[in-house]
């Protein structure tokens, strides 16, 4: 009799447990972020593959294999009874000919032939201002999200961008939410029509309204980077998963946990950028609307992966009209120059001092000494052997121009300052420079980082920076007009041309004069330990 109690005690319990596991609910998330029109297959150094590449099984991503892996994916989760969704955390603008050529209206068409069920509006896709985003959205077959801005003002924004949309899946209701980094009107050009709103602020409030209709299942698709990631999900109640893109982060634990502002673990990714990994994240939610499980991994896109035969002649037929154009060799370099986002927004990189040489040689005759270029204009690296003006354009794909001007050394002080002051975030400001050194202190308090600044003198030797002198100086027409927080430039720059050649043409003049380039060995930027 007691025997039969224990068994009858044990159904019970099992049958509990099973009654309370069937009312989980499990959604696979497949995303991207950071594409950043890199449309067909990369190599390494995340620039266009070259057929020698492509023939030895190099390359990786290539939307054309995004859209492989995605559709490989679907159907494999479907056909287990999963419920998944796809999205792209941002950035589609901005990387390659493909957005030279054709704006945004190629990656709106391969994405609709993907298939996403939101994407997030990232700080690039305003390069071009909100006409660029609007005509990209009016063809988009798939939600476009952006919750932290009032757009009434942008009318042709206001119809076409939403701040969240609810899906119904399986009778749950799971509400996708998106915020932009606040800093955009600096880092793009969205006009001043469209003013920014602090995240915390906008996502308590929608996240509120959302649960008191009944919502519980809240996923934030953001474009705002990692660090910030993680201050949201500790500061904001109710965000159950952060997707997420901007600060390209290959995550080495996937996914990265913060803990919330009421004890919940809030699981974060994101997918590196380029195209290069596709993320996949199973997310579980309890009948209460509580994370129970997260798991899952950045899948690398290489070349086990084969490409979708019907995309990738798409893709082809679109690059032919500037093929001949992107295989024409401007140079050589006898070795690898690091263009990597890791080293460009924190320190000296190769590529930076490169581009900045080759800015300072094009108007050095003008009475020019000091060339700044910033680390995030600087988008791929070159592999040792030739270079083509693919792989230019690869690495400063932002079609700008140069612009020379005179500015006072007190204000050459302070916009070293602006570059120095988000580094720590690896933020896109971080100076390269060609006829200047300096030091910093990373963690003094901004503003009073920079320490000894050096000018380089006709004789090639190095003199202090005088503060009441007036230096000449070149820079990009980004950095002039004021981005990236380079407001100095704009606001106390004298005798301005901004109409200066492009800068990727002065890089491939230069290397044409140069070859073969070895990359620049001095020092120029020192971080104080």
């Amino acid at each position: 009799m007691r025997l039969s109690s224990v068994f009858l005690a044990i159904h019970v319990l099992l049958v509990n447990f099973a009654s309370a596991r069937a009312e989980d609910f499990s959604l696979t998330i497949l995303h991207i972020n950071d594409v950043h029109s890199r449309i067909q297959a990369i190599n390494k150094y995340n620039s266009t593959c070259k057929p020698k590449e492509i023939s030895a099984g190099k390359c990786f991503g290539g939307m054309a294999r995004v859209k492989s892996a995605i559709d490989a994916r679907r159907t494999a989760l479907k056909n287990a009874g999963k419920h998944v969704i796809t999205l792209d955390a941002g950035d589609q603008f901005q990387g390659s000919l493909f957005y030279t050529t054709y704006k945004g209206s190629v990656a709106v068409e391969v994405m609709n032939r993907i298939g996403f069920d939101a994407m997030a509006v990232g700080n690039h896709e305003f390069d071009d201002g909100p006409e660029a985003l609007a005509a990209f959205a009016r063809a988009a077959n798939f939600p476009i999200l952006f919750a932290n801005s009032d757009l009434e003002k942008e009318p042709q924004l206001a119809a076409l961008i939403k701040s969240h949309i609810v899906k119904t899946i399986a009778g749950e209701r799971i509400a996708i939410i998106s915020v932009l980094a606040e800093d955009t009107d600096v880092t793009s050009s969205p006009g001043p029509n469209v003013k920014f709103l602090q995240s915390e602020t906008v996502l308590t409030s929608l996240i509120q309204k959302l649960e008191a209709t009944g919502v519980n299942k809240i996923i934030l698709l953001s474009h705002v980077g990692l660090k910030r990631d993680q201050e949201l999900a500790a500061k904001v109640s109710g965000i159950d998963v952060i997707v997420g893109g901007h600060s390209h982060t290959h995550l080495k634990t996937y996914p990265k946990r913060i803990d919330g502002p009421d004890g919940e673990s809030v699981p974060i990714v994101q997918a590196f950028a380029y195209s290069k990994f596709l993320g996949e994240l199973e997310v579980t939610w309890n009948k209460d609307g509580d994370v129970v499980s997260a798991k899952g991994k950045a899948h690398l896109l290489d070349a086990n992966i084969k490409e979708d035969v019907e995309l990738a002649s798409f893709i082809k037929s679109k690059a032919e009209p500037f093929e001949a154009l992107r295989k024409r060799v401007v140079g050589h370099v006898a070795e690898e120059i690091d263009g990597s986002s890791r080293r460009c927004r924190t320190g000296d990189c190769p590529m930076g001092k490169l581009i900045a040489e080759a800015m300072l040689d094009r108007v050095r005759s003008q009475g020019i000494a000091i060339a700044f270029q910033h680390g995030g204009g600087i988008r791929a690296s070159f592999s040792a052997g030739k270079v083509t003006m693919g792989d230019v354009l690869a690495a400063l794909p932002f079609q700008n121009t140069i612009a020379t001007f005179q500015l006072q050394g007190s204000d050459i002080r302070a916009a070293l300052e602006n570059g120095v002051s988000q580094r720590e975030s690896r933020a896109g400001r971080f100076p390269q420079l060609a006829g200047m050194k300096f030091s910093f202190l990373p963690t003094a308090e901004v503003g009073n980082r920079v320490k000894d600044v050096m000018v380089q003198t006709i004789d090639g030797s190095f003199a202090p920076l005088e503060a009441d002198k007036v230096y000449g100086v070149v820079s990009n027409n980004y950095l002039r007009a004021g981005g990236d927080g380079y407001a100095v430039f704009r606001d106390k720059a004298r005798n301005v041309y901004d109409f200066g050649p492009n800068l990727g043409e002065v890089l491939a003049v230069y290397l044409g004069k140069t070859s073969p380039v070895e990359p620049f060995s001095d020092q120029r930027i020192t971080a104080i330990k």
